[in-house]
Parts: C-alpha cells; sequence; structure tokens
C-alpha cells in the first residue's frame, strides 16, 4: 500500500491509498472505491478490507478520504455534491497515473449516490458497484438528488444489498432499477442489514462479487 495526494479541481487536498497486487496485475482494470457518509464518520479506513482482499486477487485498488474525511482538506457537504469533484479527481489521477483499459467504480452506502453521479462525468468508468445504496423515502431526502444519474447510465451496474437493510428494503430496491438503463444485476445477502454489511465480516464476500463484476467487463 502506498499513500498518494489527489488535488481537485476545486483545491481540496484528497489523502488516497493505492493498494497493489505482490506480481502483476491480473487485470488492466483499476477499482475505486468510495466510503461512506462523511458526516457519520465515513472514511477510507472502512474500506481497507475490501482494498486489501482486491489487490490480494491481482486488482489494483483506491481508496480515498473525501473532503472532510480523515487527512483530506475541505469540507464534506450535506446532500454529497461537492464529493462528486472527489470522485471524479481520483479516478482521473487514476486513469493519468495507472494507465488502465478502465475504473470499475464501487460506492459503500451513501459513497454509492456519490459514486453514481459521478459515472457518466468519467470516460474511463466501464462499470459501477453499490454496496447498500439507500434508496429508501428517508434516506432520498438527503440522496435523492443523486438518483437520475446512474439510473440514466447505459454502463453495467451490480447492487449489492442485504434483505434486511434499514434504509432500503428489497420492494424499493427492485422498483427503483425497473427504469434503470443498461445491464443491471443485483445480489441480495439473506437477513443482513446495512451497517451489518459494512462490517469486516462482509468483506470476503464483497471482495468476490466485485472481482466477478469486474472479470464480466474483460471481454
Amino acid at each position: 500500500m502506498e499513500s498518494v495526494t489527489v488535488e481537485t479541481s476545486d483545491g481540496v487536498t484528497l489523502h488516497s491509498r493505492l493498494f497493489k497486487p505482490s506480481d502483476s496485475p491480473i487485470s488492466d482494470l483499476v477499482v475505486v472505491l468510495v466510503h461512506p457518509y462523511t458526516v457519520l464518520g465515513g472514511f477510507q479506513g472502512l474500506l481497507r478490507g475490501i482494498a486489501t482482499g482486491l489487490a490480494e486477487r491481482g486488482y489494483r485498488a483506491v481508496t480515498f478520504d473525501m473532503r472532510g474525511a480523515g487527512r483530506s482538506s475541505g469540507r464534506a457537504s450535506f446532500f454529497g455534491s461537492a464529493e462528486i469533484q472527489d470522485v471524479i479527481a481520483v479516478c482521473k489521477w487514476v486513469s493519468d497515473t495507472l494507465s488502465p483499459r478502465g475504473i470499475v467504480l464501487v460506492g459503500s452506502s451513501a459513497g454509492a449516490p456519490v459514486a453514481g453521479s459521478a459515472v457518466d462525468k468519467i470516460d474511463q468508468v466501464v462499470g459501477y458497484v453499490s454496496i447498500g445504496y439507500p434508496f429508501g423515502l428517508m434516506a432520498s431526502i438527503l440522496f435523492g438528488r443523486h438518483h437520475e444519474a446512474i439510473l440514466k447510465s447505459e454502463k453495467p451496474k451490480l447492487f449489492i444489498m442485504g434483505t434486511k437493510d434499514g434504509f432500503t428494503s428489497v420492494k424499493q430496491l427492485q422498483n427503483k432499477l425497473k427504469s434503470a438503463a443498461g445491464k443491471v444485476d443485483i445480489h441480495l445477502i439473506e437477513g443482513v442489514g446495512h451497517f451489518q454489511m459494512e462490517g469486516p465480516a462482509f468483506d470476503t464476500q464483497m471482495v468476490g462479487f466485485i472481482s466477478t463484476f469486474a472479470q464480466s467487463l474483460q471481454g
């Protein structure tokens, strides 16, 4: 793992980490992971287990603290709008520095809508993975403005959710995704809640889902 500093177009400095396989990468795709809601204590360390697991499977992975989180400068925005620039900046750094064939953008919890809003703003992104997207009615007060962007995107999408997610019911997820463009896959984890799925006990399972999805984009 190596630390990297990335600057956004509006002058925010983002503390980032690059996780690399011990041998040559098995894929020319890079996975960029977007952490949960900064306002509730989200930071890149929550995704370290997944990033480490992806590196062990031969993928290069990048995590970063969005503005106002961890060692990054700036201030978190309440609705996750400013953070879209953070995702764009990190993906630009990945594209310029690592020269991948494409980027798989992964968002966890509130990081999912932020990442979803960035997908079509970044040409290098070839696929999107959501871990616990907050589609529910109450969560939509905060993040509803992000929904349209990812639902309209033609890029391949994978939505992972626990069936006991307190922010989004299975029915709400399925109803939202009925209108989604492009190829859409859903993985439901039976009996698991939102924050439970974010915990380290499920990191290995998330790594499996993400790596299988990335493999499907290789052709």
